[in-house]
């Protein structure tokens, strides 16, 4: 059982650290194109950063949440 646990974490952890990378790539993806002067390129990736980065804390503070509800229930 505890196994399954340790699996289960380790998983949702790596699915918050792709996302946390992905949000981060499409920032420096829209500071590279703000920089070279495409505007709507940029604005574009900005808006996709944000959005990543908000399911992102949203995800986190789930999973933060959830584990320790499951750790007193345990």
């Amino acid at each position: 059982m505890a196994a399954c646990f340790s699996q289960r974490r380790g998983f949702v952890q790596s699915r918050r650290r792709i996302m946390l990378q992905l949000a981060i790539a499409c920032l420096i993806v829209a500071l590279i194109a703000a920089i070279l002067g495409f505007g709507g390129i940029a604005g574009s990736f900005v808006g996709i950063a944000k959005i990543l980065f908000v399911v992102f804390l949203v995800l986190a503070v789930l999973s933060f949440v959830f584990d320790g509800v499951r750790r007193t229930r345990i």
